[in-house]
């Protein structure tokens, strides 16, 4: 984290003062490539604790104020002291920026975004690879974001986001020293919060 902080510190005031680019002056049809890290924070202990994750994702921008997401997260995190959890993510956003860039770059760029993706869970005793449990789910997002604009083609990006999950409700037990694993009939909303903090690249214009 620190190394992401003195990288913004030290481009800030080189950014304020660059010159705008085609990038910038026309960013509808860019289409950027990035990797990010990723902390999740489950609802509730059998859900599962403080999850860490890595993941990638790609931009096309539409216009001036609309971008796109195209993102693959992967997370781990612990239930309890007896097992853990393994989430995939595969989705999209829309973002929206808050104001317009006039033909200028501007350092921070705040947006909102929404969007959807699909969730695979794995939940799995610890030392114990053939005693777990398994869901697909669907998921909606929303939440709020920043670019920190370094250059007319490289920006690192924050992002604060609430993810709700509509599935089969899965969760685990310890009991007598055996871990049990229950999988509920029926549907159940599982929330969780998500903070994104990536690096990305612009590649080409596709349009």
């Amino acid at each position: 984290m620190r190394t992401w902080i003195g990288l913004i510190l030290l481009t800030g005031s080189h950014v304020v003062s660059g010159q705008a680019s085609t990038w910038i002056e026309r960013p509808a049809g860019v289409v950027s490539v990035g990797g990010r890290s990723s902390v999740s924070l489950f609802n509730g202990h059998e859900a599962g604790g403080t999850g860490l994750g890595i993941g990638g994702q790609f931009r096309i921008r539409l216009a001036e104020r609309v971008n796109t997401d195209w993102f693959y997260d992967y997370f781990t995190a612990p239930i309890g002291s007896f097992a853990f959890r393994q989430d995939q993510h595969i989705g999209w956003s829309v973002l929206f920026y808050l104001r317009e860039s006039n033909g200028q770059r501007r350092f921070l760029q705040p947006y909102v975004l929404a969007g959807h993706c699909f969730d695979y869970t794995r939940q799995q005793a610890n030392g114990d690879p053939g005693n777990y449990a398994e869901r697909w789910s669907s998921a909606v997002q929303a939440g709020l974001g920043t670019h920190f604009n370094l250059t007319d083609r490289t920006d690192i990006s924050l992002v604060s986001q609430y993810m709700f999950h509509l599935g089969t409700d899965v969760h685990a037990h310890e009991h007598n020293g055996k871990v049990e694993f229950h999988k509920e009939k029926g549907g159940s909303l599982e929330g969780h919060l998500l903070v994104h903090l990536s690096f990305n690249y612009k590649l080409f214009r596709a349009w």
